[in-house]
């Protein structure tokens, strides 16, 4: 239990500097643009090649995936059917709703959380190759989609992802990790560099956001924000229970495992796409915070039930 408080500890204090800062004016929401972008354009795919290049991509083929799938399907898609019925978004503000809803951080703080929690941060891998090389891409193609007016065809939707700097990054460190081979120390290196620059530039634009931006929930809809964050802190791990326990037969602690990954919170990367698209950024921010908060008891509550 403690590397669960540890990991959220960690990435609260970091967040906390960044709203510090734009507190005492040392920055401004220019600020939090220009690390957003450095996070999305460089340190991210930076980060991805390292980390999928180390990563076990076979995982991603594990019958318990299938749980994680299901969860994120359910979730992402009752938000999607409110959103175009009830609060009529457009394709872009309803696909950061839906990732708000579904994408969970299985990076910076589910790596710890695997570790401490489950003890061993394999048990994340296929959740996040999933969503980096599944859920992310298809989402960024709807964003590039939305940010051109919807005009694009099949062809372009299906193609750009291939152009994104966090899909290249991903797709490379995926053939690295295929192949076996390893990046050469003068290109791993910097790249490494780089890439531990990518979450504390996230958590820091966060922060500068939260300090800065409107309010909690005094932009949008506040059921809309409680939406996105009861999909993702309870209606997500409950469906990759039943689906896992009761429609596959997983049970122990692979069980555990699929359970605790699905109740993880939503990733800030998620407001890094949120802010470099200019869609429904202040519901990505907002759902983040709630989240971060509520998967402590969340994720505790499981590991006592299941553990």
């Amino acid at each position: 239990m403690q590397g669960v408080l540890n990991g959220f500890t960690t990435i609260g204090l970091v967040i906390a500097v960044g709203a510090l800062l734009a507190h005492l004016r040392i920055v401004d929401l220019g600020a939090q643009q220009v690390l957003s972008r450095i996070a999305f354009f460089v340190a991210s795919p930076a980060l991805m090649v390292i980390t999928l290049s180390r990563a076990d991509v076979h995982q991603v083929l594990s019958a318990n995936l299938g749980a994680s799938v299901a969860a994120v399907v359910v979730a992402a898609g009752i938000y999607i059917a409110l959103a175009r019925a009830v609060w009529h978004r457009r394709m872009g503000e309803t696909t950061i709703g839906a990732l708000s809803a579904s994408y969970v951080n299985a990076g910076n703080l589910g790596i710890p959380v695997a570790s401490y929690v489950l003890g061993d941060a394999a048990f994340v891998a296929p959740t996040l190759l999933l969503q980096l090389l599944v859920l992310q891409p298809l989402a960024l193609a709807f964003l590039d989609a939305d940010a051109r007016g919807g005009r694009s065809s099949w062809w372009q939707l299906l193609t750009r992802p291939v152009r994104n700097p966090l899909t290249l990054g991903s797709l490379a460190g995926v053939v690295l990790s295929i192949t076996g081979w390893s990046l050469p120390t003068v290109v791993a290196a910097p790249l490494g560099l780089l890439g531990d620059m990518a979450v504390p530039a996230m958590l820091v634009a966060y922060g500068i956001a939260l300090r800065l931006g409107p309010g909690l929930g005094r932009a949008g809809s506040v059921a809309e924000l409680v939406t996105t964050s009861t999909l993702k802190l309870l209606v997500q791990p409950a469906v990759a229970w039943f689906v896992a326990s009761v429609l596959l037969g997983v049970d122990g602690h692979a069980l555990l495992a699929i359970v605790v990954t699905s109740a993880l919170p939503t990733a800030q990367n998620i407001f890094v796409h949120a802010t470099r698209y200019d869609r429904a950024s202040v519901l990505a921010r907002d759902t983040i915070l709630i989240t971060t908060i509520g998967a402590v008891p969340v994720i505790l509550l499981v590991a006592a039930l299941l553990g």
